[in-house]
């Protein structure tokens, strides 16, 4: 019997280096949406709880690695991105958090029921161009997440 072996580029297809076009438009996508949140006053560190916390539900390790690391570097602490899968039973995030994880997760989780009323429930903490730019960003995030998913990018310890 003869064994083969095929090596990890051989299993996946690097869908952003092989369209490389599509990819930019992407990334000039996920820019435009990251603009859009600064223009509405979303600090950096709220933008990166929501780009970790899609990707915790899409289980991209990819993403993952990319943006714990953006955290920490905007001031994150380990204590709250360790709770952030928990959100909703701690009181370390601020109400404005709270709202944003509220839509990220309804961008993410389609089927979910919580749509409408996550968007109505945060206007009580956010404005409706920080709701808009809070789900630009799920959804560009959502977009990389499924790049990276499908294309199997691999994470190496730093």
């Amino acid at each position: 019997m003869a064994i083969t072996t095929t090596s990890y580029r051989d299993q996946h297809v690097f869908i952003d280096k092989s369209d490389p076009e599509v990819f930019r438009a992407l990334a000039r996508t996920a820019q435009a949406a990251g603009a859009a949140a600064t223009r509405a006053g979303l600090p950096a560190g709220l933008v990166e709880l929501v780009n970790i916390r899609v990707s915790q539900i899409n289980g991209c390790a990819y993403c993952l690695r990319v943006h714990t690391r953006t955290a920490l570097e905007a001031g994150e602490t380990a204590q709250r991105l360790g709770l952030l899968p928990a959100w909703r039973e701690t009181e370390v995030f601020t109400p404005a958090e709270r709202s944003a994880l509220a839509l990220a997760e309804a961008t993410t989780n389609l089927q979910d029921s919580a749509r409408g009323s996550a968007a109505a429930a945060a206007r009580a903490d956010l404005t409706d161009e920080q709701i808009s730019a809070v789900l630009w960003v799920a959804i560009s995030i959502n977009a990389f997440n499924r790049v990276s998913i499908m294309s199997g990018h691999p994470v190496k310890e730093a």
